[in-house]
């Protein structure tokens, strides 16, 4: 009879096997993926978003999911020391022209400060910051601040403008529109860590 003999080094393996599977799965190293659409189902743990092109994606709420509602706004909500977040695309001067709008409670004062790549558009930017000064005579040329920089932006008459406040899953309907700002876990399942949902009718433009 032949006997079986399990090494160290085997036994070490398959410990190691046995602990990864049973291990939660983790989100730190997917990328960050926004799908925007709407809802065309929800359920208690998730929903299903129809994207702007595409098929339908399932998408799994976070245990910790943030919800904010988007509701439209204008121009004159954005007054100096209001904090906002901009997408924008770069003008030849070296200033920035908006693609749309966001002017946060102030509860959501300091959310995503800073200016980084964004994937509205090519080339698109996020900047997220204080407003210091508005010019122009309809005050369409802003100035925002944010730790370590300071952006010129120009938002033009056709740029959408919401309001986002911060909110629940009671917000989340069929029908609404939304951002979801999602990982992929370790099995593929795509988990919402933050959700933007258009109320009446509002188009989350972000």
């Amino acid at each position: 009879m032949t006997r079986r003999i399990i090494t160290a080094g085997t036994f070490g393996l398959g410990l190691l096997s046995s602990l990864t599977a049973l291990s939660p799965p983790a989100l730190a190293d997917s990328p960050v993926v926004r799908v925007r659409g709407t809802i065309e189902s929800v359920e208690s743990d998730h929903v299903t978003i129809k994207p702007r092109t595409g098929q339908a994606v399932s998408v799994r709420f976070a245990d910790a999911m943030r919800v904010a509602a988007a509701s439209k706004a204008q121009i004159g909500d954005i007054k100096p020391d209001s904090y906002i977040g901009t997408a924008a695309t770069p003008q030849p001067d070296g200033t920035l022209k908006a693609l749309e709008v966001a002017v946060f409670a102030p509860s959501m004062r300091g959310t995503g400060d800073g200016h980084y790549p964004w994937d509205l558009e090519k080339e698109s930017t996020m900047t997220n910051g204080a407003v210091g000064t508005l010019a122009g005579t309809t005050g369409r040329t802003i100035t925002v601040t944010y730790k370590g920089g300071e952006k010129t932006i120009t938002v033009p008459e056709d740029a959408p403008i919401v309001a986002l406040n911060p909110s629940d899953k009671s917000v989340i309907k069929v029908g609404a529109r939304v951002v979801a700002i999602t990982k992929a876990d370790a099995t593929g399942t795509v988990v919402a860590d933050r959700m933007i949902v258009g109320e009446n009718g509002t188009v989350p433009p972000m």
